[in-house]
């Protein structure tokens, strides 16, 4: 029947070349022979049959990995092909077969991870997506290497995900990570695929936001940058080129550039026709991309024949409509350290490198990191009066700075103190000389110099790691690494990171105490007692307790650390703005709480302590302390880290410390 099928709608069986003689499944040779589909750019005929064919020939083979393989590059297939409803069941199916094989801590299960989360993400299905994107996260920590493309994969589709969500600082974050994390594995990033189509993907979210100029110019930048590697590596052929193509066009289109717009939308149209058809919503949407663009191309001309006929004084370029090649430009762009410093370096600080240590630059990691509020991202125009302006941070193996990083210093001293508009970097006092933030750094002296440690204490020393505050750990974990070569920067930083989960236990646990005595027991009778300095206090430790415990939560290997107490509200914010995390409701009812606290404690006529103005606001803050503490418990209770009841939290230490595997008393309350 098969066989009669196919002859009579007159289409050719796929070759089944991945069957071994014997009736096994030789999974190399199918993925080789859809690559050779794709690359022959016979996917929207011959991709479909062979897969199918192929789901069927795994399943009776009975190899369960090669058809968990078969079942991911199914997945791909669908979602580019916008069949969202169908892809939904070959999602299902991929989950359910990797959980039945059992392989959760594997590669292949992050893999999976991966691909199913991307598949709802296109399907709009964005909770979904984003639960299984934090899964694969936490999998990723553990299962792939800081250099694995596949993690730099994983940070742009979750970019991709932020920004159709409307998050753009997040979607700026991850695509910037997946930037790292290629730049740093590439053998010759100017030819590099999957780079291109992160610049694509990077031009087209800052196109999104198009705050101010710099921000166009940037976005022009990449994607100039992203078709220079098709072109550079010969790379037209690639089904990813129309991406490449479109994503130019729109930034054409955005800079006024609408008949440049138009004509790169044609082109990337012809591609997307040939690869996938006028069916595809891929087509549709450039198709009305292109017919957007050819009608602002064709006012435009009508405008500018206006222009040349008289109707306009012709002196002045009209606003927006910016024919040349250049993009827009300010003498002093609103923009954070972060991308000073990574456009700092891009421009001035690679070319020394390239020039004076032609032998080193594939060794030396960049980056900025440490103290200052730039380096977690929070800093503002405010923040510009001290411990900012042009820099970054070069770190160097042991045996790389013993030969070279004095000199390198004092070279790196020599470069321009300005850049962008900005002048010579403004240093405190406590940011000169040993305590410098920016510069020539050994890894190992520059992790000593914040942390005491020049690298991550073992996971069997617990008391270490308790000695080491989550302040100083964010300190160590936060910035942004714009390349490490060698990988040695990423791995350390990353054992910061990696909290034991029998420290993090313990620390839940004390925080759960803290939250507690201070909250729960302390504040009510300091209020009873009219002591308003007392519970004013009691108000700080809760609030402080209640924000360590959200991080520890949501595990920092994956959100990082608390930051000092100047930033936590802001870290706070950033971090419960993001979908899916774990008690991002707490944030504003703590803030509440602070609001209140004044009223509560010294409230009442000329603000005596006890005055009879404080009740209904002690009222209001001890009833939000207990709603709190209450969703402190569901969470515990959904995370399998307790199944008792008990709101009061003390009483919910015991439940969270039988998670902790060690038996050191440290680790332990009393």
């Amino acid at each position: 029947m098969d066989e009669v099928g196919w002859q009579d709608s007159k289409q050719k069986k796929p070759q089944q070349s991945y069957m071994q003689p014997d009736g096994s499944f030789d999974t190399q040779a199918f993925l080789d022979g859809l690559d050779a589909i794709f690359n022959a750019g016979k996917a929207r005929d011959e991709a479909e049959p062979y897969l199918q064919q192929a789901l069927v020939d795994a399943e009776n083979a009975g190899d369960d990995a090669g058809l968990l393989t078969v079942l991911n590059e199914t997945i791909g297939f669908y979602r580019s092909q916008g069949r969202h409803q169908e892809n939904m069941w070959m999602i299902q199916r991929a989950i359910e077969l990797a959980s039945r094989m059992r392989i959760e801590g594997s590669d292949a299960w992050t893999t999976t991870l991966i691909n199913a989360a991307t598949g709802l993400r296109a399907a709009k299905k964005y909770d979904q997506a984003e639960d299984l994107y934090r899964q694969a996260l936490a999998s990723a920590a553990k299962t792939l290497g800081p250099k694995d493309r596949r993690l730099a994969a994983l940070h742009n589709n979750l970019s991709m995900l932020y920004s159709e969500t409307d998050r753009p600082d997040q979607a700026e974050q991850e695509l910037r990570q997946a930037m790292g994390i290629l730049e740093n594995s590439s053998t010759d990033p100017s030819r590099d695929l999957d780079l291109a189509t992160t610049h694509t993907n990077l031009a087209l979210m800052l196109m999104q936001r198009n705050d101010n100029p710099q921000t166009l110019q940037e976005a022009w930048g990449q994607a100039r940058t992203a078709l220079d590697i098709y072109r550079t590596g010969h790379l037209e052929n690639s089904a990813h080129y129309a991406s490449a193509l479109a994503g130019f066009a729109q930034v054409c289109y955005m800079t006024g550039r609408f008949s440049q717009s138009a004509d790169t939308y044609r082109k990337a149209l012809a591609i997307i026709e040939d690869r996938y058809g006028k069916g595809s919503d891929y087509y549709q949407i450039t198709k009305a991309n292109l017919d957007q663009a050819q009608t602002a191309a064709e006012k435009a001309k009508d405008e500018d024949q206006s222009d040349q006929a008289g109707e306009a004084a012709p002196s002045q370029p009209k606003a927006g409509n910016h024919n040349s090649d250049k993009g827009p430009r300010d003498s002093r762009p609103d923009i954070q350290g972060l991308d000073l410093a990574k456009a700092y370096w891009e421009q001035v600080g690679r070319p020394m490198l390239e020039e004076g240590y032609p032998q080193y630059r594939s060794r030396i990691a960049v980056g900025l990191m440490g103290h200052g509020s730039d380096c977690y991202g929070f800093d503002d125009a405010i923040s510009q009066d001290h411990d900012f302006g042009p820099g970054f941070c070069l770190w160097l193996t042991s045996e790389d700075y013993q030969a070279i990083g004095n000199q390198l210093q004092k070279d790196y001293e020599a470069l321009p103190t300005e850049f962008m508009g900005f002048g010579s970097r403004t240093d405190s006092v406590r940011a000169k000389g040993a305590n410098r933030r920016v510069g020539v750094f050994e890894i190992g002296a520059f992790f000593e110099s914040l942390t005491g440690y020049r690298q991550a204490p073992p996971e069997n020393h617990p008391h270490e790691w308790l000695l080491l505050d989550e302040a100083t750990l964010a300190a160590a974990t936060n910035g942004r690494i714009f390349a490490d070569p060698l990988g040695q920067m990423l791995a350390t930083r990353q054992g910061f990171k990696a909290m034991p989960d029998d420290v993090r236990f313990c620390l839940i646990s004390r925080r759960l105490g803290m939250i507690a005595q201070a909250g729960q027991y302390n504040l009510p009778r300091s209020l009873q007692r009219g002591d308003g300095a007392a519970a004013m206090l009691s108000i700080n430790e809760f609030v402080r307790a209640c924000a360590s415990l959200i991080f520890l939560i949501n595990n920092p290997l994956t959100v990082g650390y608390l930051p000092y107490y100047k930033w936590t509200f802001a870290a706070l914010r950033r971090l419960s703005g993001r979908m899916a995390t774990r008690l991002a409701d707490l944030t504003g009812q703590l803030e509440s709480i602070l609001r209140l606290a004044s009223a509560a404690c010294y409230g009442g006529q000329g603000f005596g302590e006890g005055g009879k103005g404080f009740r209904p606001a002690a009222e209001r803050v001890t009833k939000l302390v207990e709603s709190i503490c209450a969703r402190i418990v569901e969470e515990l209770q959904a995370e399998g880290l307790t199944n008792s009841p008990e709101t009061f939290l003390e009483w919910q230490r015991p439940y969270v410390e039988a998670h902790i595997s060690s038996d050191d008393p440290v680790l332990h309350s009393i």
